[in-house]
């Protein structure tokens, strides 16, 4: 953990030394938006494996048809069943564990966190990265809305970390669930619903709520801004995509193809969409309208009395 211990150290103390400034070094708020300003830094470095995620997870999406006809074929057989799953997964450039990634390398950047606060809050003479003894004391020490960002909602009796802890647990609990139903609601077309890739959001849907739920209470208030940001982080990011770039054959999809379509009429403009509907509409039409009458041509009179004289004459 050393290494990671002086990469948080590096970025947090740098956020302080900004912050620090204006609220002063020992102020609450100081250190609350420095571990809200190491949340952003994070959250941006992993922008490229959340990218990764989505085209993953769509890729999930898509291929739910064909996993379905596997389980047709092969379902009296687990192992070709799994070898064969395996290969559409391959085939597909899909990781069916791609949506579990980001909280999973989170997770030692959390730990990391979590011990330098409860170590500013036991050992502050014990130095950890670049969180010198005095940083110690201060973060140890700092009060955020009459609550020690050090303490935790078990720890203490103190009725303002446990009232601002539950809140936050409860914040942090809320934005899990929202970002999972979020996703399943309105960006999964309904073949995905159903199946083994189902199971496994409506799993991740109840159960990382109740995980943070239970686990929160056990988490310094500074860990808990960490984690509620990382969510407000997550569910704006996701929303972002899922309206910008929703997957085929979803809600979300429909929605934006409604938008695009009520921009367009008031630009006045026509979208590829309506064109093609136009450009088939009139090609119908056309094949559908019966041929114009041809007028017969007007005869001389000579023709006529050719034409009534009796033949052999």
């Amino acid at each position: 953990m050393t290494p990671l211990y002086y990469v948080i150290s590096a970025v947090l103390v740098g956020w302080h030394n900004v912050f620090g400034d204006i609220f002063g070094p020992a102020s609450g708020v100081a250190w609350v938006l420095s571990i809200i300003g190491l949340t952003l830094v994070v959250r941006a470095a992993l922008i490229p494996l959340f990218v990764k995620q989505i085209k993953s997870s769509r890729n999930m999406q898509l291929i739910q048809p064909k996993v379905k006809e596997l389980q047709k074929k092969y379902g009296h057989d687990r192992e070709r069943l799994a070898q064969e799953t395996m290969k559409l997964y391959k085939d597909s450039g899909t990781n069916p564990f791609a949506s579990c990634l980001p909280i999973l390398l989170q997770m030692p950047i959390f730990l990391a966190l979590f011990r330098l606060l409860d170590q500013a809050a036991r050992n502050p003479d014990e130095q950890r990265g670049l969180m010198t003894p005095t940083l110690n004391e201060q973060l140890g020490d700092a009060v955020f809305l009459g609550a020690k960002i050090s303490d935790t909602f078990l720890s203490t009796d103190d009725w303002n970390v446990r009232l601002l802890a539950a809140v936050l647990v409860i914040a942090m609990t809320a934005t899990t669930f929202l970002t999972q139903r979020q996703l399943m609601s309105k960006n999964m077309p309904a073949d995905a619903l159903t199946g083994p890739y189902a199971q496994q959001q409506k799993l991740l849907l109840y159960v990382l709520p109740v995980v943070f739920a239970v686990g929160g209470i056990a988490f310094p208030i500074g860990v808990l801004f960490y984690w509620t940001t990382s969510n407000l982080w997550t569910m704006g990011q996701q929303f972002y995509v899922i309206r910008n770039n929703p997957a085929p054959g979803t809600p979300a999809f429909a929605a934006k193809e409604e938008r695009d379509k009520a921009k367009a009429q008031r630009k006045g403009l026509v979208t590829d969409a309506q064109a093609s509907q136009d450009t088939l509409s009139t090609s119908t039409e056309v094949e559908e309208r019966p041929a114009p009458r041809v007028q017969p041509k007007r005869q001389t009179k000579a023709q006529r009395q050719a034409k009534k004289k009796p033949k052999g004459h």
